[in-house]
């Protein structure tokens, strides 16, 4: 059986940031990823950054995980497995984990819990008609292998992922004739959405997908406008030629393994759905199980980013390390976290968290 001082699963901006955060302190490290390379979303991003020097404004998503990632390679506190996936958490706390058919357990001192979340999805006629994808695959293809999806595609989705993935299909040369939003505003920041507008894509609110049509594959789909009871309103359908549906309705926290491990949990819908009630050291209630990123929350990658240096160094100080360092370090990301979190774009992030706060003093 293999052991480590602290075991992170994920090595997305949360997972990263966590690792080298722990290991700075002085802490042995193991970081478990199952892509063969590590970044996470990070590596699919080629928009630029807002925010602070601190938060990597004007750099873009990729670049973040290139250079990230070479300073886990490179710190010699810091054991990568890529290629491996965590299987699952058990009583006594041994993490088992799968590489190329082999079968291994681990067991940490101290495990922090980055994997991220997965695409919700939609369910109408002939939604698995091939042609219909989550944005995330949609940026698999176009920026990670250099693929396009299709030709004419239509975004479902203006939050800023729909809004961002559109503006990227633009830039490839695919036609983007529409994107639809069940809400009656959009919810993506202003600066992409007035991008898109700009070059012509008409954003549809209070609009969603009826149905798809095509025989071997996506042909067209018909859209409708929605009325306050959310349903279809008579007379409004349109039908809109494309050979792509690209679906961008938010994420779902992976949380799989905190249920796993007995973590206590709370739905909070402002913040995903099912999620790890914690500390504000990120400690979970099963002591030295910590999460951060999106599977503690949906948030931008970069709250992620700062929530993984605080896992990073909540783990480390539950084991000794950087006793000394600690307050300072923690007051200083607690300080970026409320920075990032601040105004009318934090505030369902606010409510969610004031939610889980409740939660947390049931469970203490």
């Amino acid at each position: 059986m293999d052991k480590t001082e602290i075991l992170i699963i994920g090595s997305g901006p949360a997972g990263l940031k966590a690792s080298l955060s722990a290991a700075g302190q002085g802490a042995e490290v193991t970081l478990v990823e199952r892509d063969p390379f590590l970044g996470g979303q990070l590596v699919k991003q080629t928009h630029m950054f807002f925010g602070s020097k601190e938060h990597y404004a004007s750099e873009r998503g990729y670049k973040i995980a290139e250079n990230l990632s070479r300073e886990v390679k490179e710190h010699p506190g810091i054991r990568v497995l890529c290629d491996t996936t965590a299987l699952g958490y058990y009583e006594d706390g041994i993490v088992s984990l799968e590489s190329g058919g082999r079968f291994t357990v681990i067991k940490p001192q101290a495990l922090i819990i980055a994997t991220g979340a997965q695409e919700n999805t939609l369910m109408f006629p002939n939604c698995d008609l091939p042609g219909i994808y989550g944005a995330g695959a949609v940026q698999t293809l176009m920026n990670v292998h250099g693929i396009l999806p299709g030709k004419r595609v239509a975004m479902i989705g203006a939050g800023n992922i729909g809004v961002i993935v559109s503006y990227q299909l633009l830039q490839a040369g695919v036609e983007v004739p529409a994107i639809i939003e069940a809400q009656p505003r959009i919810g993506a920041y202003h600066v992409h959405a007035s991008r898109v507008r700009r070059m012509g894509i008409p954003i549809y609110t209070s609009h969603t997908v009826l149905t798809a049509h095509g025989r071997e594959s996506l042909e067209k789909v018909t859209i409708s406008q929605i009325g306050p009871d959310w349903q279809p309103v008579a007379g409004t359908e349109k039908e809109l030629a494309v050979d792509v549906l690209c679906i961008s309705v938010g994420l779902t926290p992976l949380t799989e393994l905190l249920f796993q491990a007995g973590c206590s949990m709370a739905y909070i819908p402002e913040l995903g759905g099912h999620i790890s009630v914690r500390s504000d050291t990120l400690e979970t209630t099963v002591p030295n199980i910590f999460v951060c990123g999106d599977v503690g929350g949906i948030e931008e990658a970069s709250s992620a980013m700062v929530e993984g240096s605080i896992a990073g160094l909540s783990a480390a100080l539950n084991l000794g390390f950087g006793v000394d360092s600690y307050a300072g370090k923690l007051a200083a990301a607690r300080r970026e976290l409320d920075d990032l979190r601040r105004g009318p774009v934090g505030e369902k992030i606010r409510s969610g968290l004031e939610r889980l706060s409740s939660f947390r003093e049931v469970a203490q």
